[in-house]
């Protein structure tokens, strides 16, 4: 029987209700940020570390041995990213918020993908240094007995990301800086700064981390299970691979064409200002750490909030890059560029604004790339890292050639940018409409029957 009380029973009801939806959209949204602000701290600690060991090797290693070092870390960049792109690069798409049992069968073949591609790129090192002579062989043989422990450190870190638990990556990136500066210093005190004993030390330490991983994730690698990883994932994980090999090669010729055409104080100058622009390389890293997973439980829970969700990061990221990039042209000329850099930063500072203007396409750009490897659209994003690259090296360089100025470089990389940024989101927004056909397809197929819940393909 209905009384007079029930209307305002029933509107208390909808009140609490509403006031429980509420509370749960800020927790989320506390939750987001705090998941976005480890990315930042991780990125932050990996970052100073590696400044702080290159100021240390400037200071003790010899020019020959420090480029040498310069050699097996640009080998190890290139290795890192073809790790990447077959064991975290998947688990992050395809496993971003998973259950945490589903987490762990999954990150036992992510882990022990990265582990032997290590172990592949450690027994080519120790070939190189097997046919080197002097400190490159020196630097490329310590490189070879650490390269697994490397690899499988990073894919610890990116692991927990894609788990939501940024401490724990920062915890073992913690681990890694706090074992591994003590360590160079005690080469340093004894004497023993051969390149060497200095790739090893920092390798080694990273192996200490990659040890402790298995301890904070409650799960071992399993190689079985890192075969049936790179089967399953292939469809994905080698266009990843591929785009980021070319990504990096990308920048290795710009490097070698401007020293060509320019000589290598252009390519000081060039370096001193992606100094400068640090905190936002720093920013920019880090976001790669969370934007994906964050992304992909985006388009689990909610499919048609993600392109919103991918416009307000670059919107975000674009106002930060503008924020930095006129602190840097005001403040440069009245002593913070004496103070950061010395006197390189007069003849660098030309080079400041295109600079700027490039790291502006890369803010626009990055909700787009987010979004296309959430949506696991390899094929797109990997047609956008070519079709970039090539304008990038081809604009940049070309510059070079035509211009014979630094300034002409850094403004072909900022067209380039800026190319690259148009491709990334028409590729998004195709991927997104696809995804969004074929659901619409399956849910005619299944038709009016109940579906028993949300499920995602693992």
């Amino acid at each position: 029987m209905k009384t007079a009380a029930d209307p305002e029973m029933a509107s208390i009801a909808v009140g609490r209700l509403s006031a429980v939806g509420s509370r749960a959209q800020w927790l989320q949204r506390v939750s987001v940020i705090g998941r976005l602000g480890w990315g930042v701290a991780d990125q932050a600690v990996s970052s100073l570390t590696n400044v702080a060991v290159s100021l240390l090797l400037v200071r003790v290693l010899a020019p020959a041995q420090f480029g040498a070092y310069g050699l097996a870390y640009i080998t190890y960049g290139f290795a890192l990213s073809a790790s990447r792109g077959i064991s975290t690069e998947p688990l992050m798409v395809r496993f971003s918020g998973a259950k945490l049992q589903v987490w762990r069968h999954a990150v036992a073949g992510c882990t022990a993908t990265a582990l032997m591609t290590g172990l592949i790129a450690g027994v080519l090192a120790l070939a190189a240094g097997a046919v080197l002579h002097g400190t490159p062989s020196a630097a490329f043989t310590a490189l070879g007995i650490t390269f697994p422990g490397l690899l499988l450190q990073d894919s610890w870190r990116y692991s927990f990301f894609a788990l939501g638990r940024g401490s724990q990556a920062f915890l073992n990136d913690l681990i890694w800086g706090l074992t591994m500066v003590p360590g160079l210093i005690f080469l340093r005190e004894i004497g023993q700064t051969s390149v060497f004993w200095v790739v090893f030390v920092w390798g080694a330490t990273a192996g200490i981390a990659a040890l402790i991983g298995p301890l904070q994730a409650k799960v071992l690698p399993n190689i079985a299970e890192g075969m049936r990883w790179i089967a399953r994932h292939r469809d994905i994980g080698f266009r990843f691979l591929a785009e980021g090999a070319v990504s990096n090669a990308g920048g290795q010729l710009r490097g070698y064409g401007v020293g060509l055409f320019l000589g290598l104080a252009a390519v000081g100058y060039i370096q001193a200002v992606g100094t400068l622009i640090g905190p936002m390389t720093i920013m920019f890293q880090a976001m790669s750490l969370v934007l994906i997973p964050e992304a992909a439980r985006v388009l689990s829970r909610a499919p048609a909030r993600l392109s919103l969700f991918c416009v307000v990061v670059s919107a975000a990221l674009a106002v930060v890059a503008v924020t930095w990039g006129a602190v840097l042209l005001v403040l440069l000329p009245h002593g913070l560029g004496q103070l950061a850099i010395g006197e390189i930063w007069k003849p660098a500072y030309p080079v400041v604004l295109p600079t700027m203007v490039g790291v502006l396409a890369a803010a626009v750009s990055t909700g787009g790339y987010a979004g296309l490897h959430a949506l696991g659209a390899a094929q797109r994003s990997l047609r956008v890292s070519i079709l970039g690259t090539v304008a990038f090296v081809g604009l940049s360089v070309g510059g070079a050639l035509i211009w014979h100025t630094d300034t002409a470089v850094i403004w072909g990389t900022a067209v380039a940018g800026w190319i690259s940024c148009v491709l990334t989101w028409q590729h998004f927004f195709k991927a997104r409409a696809e995804a969004s056909a074929a659901q619409a397809s399956l849910d005619a197929a299944i038709g009016p029957r109940r579906r028993g819940g949300r499920h995602r393909r693992r």
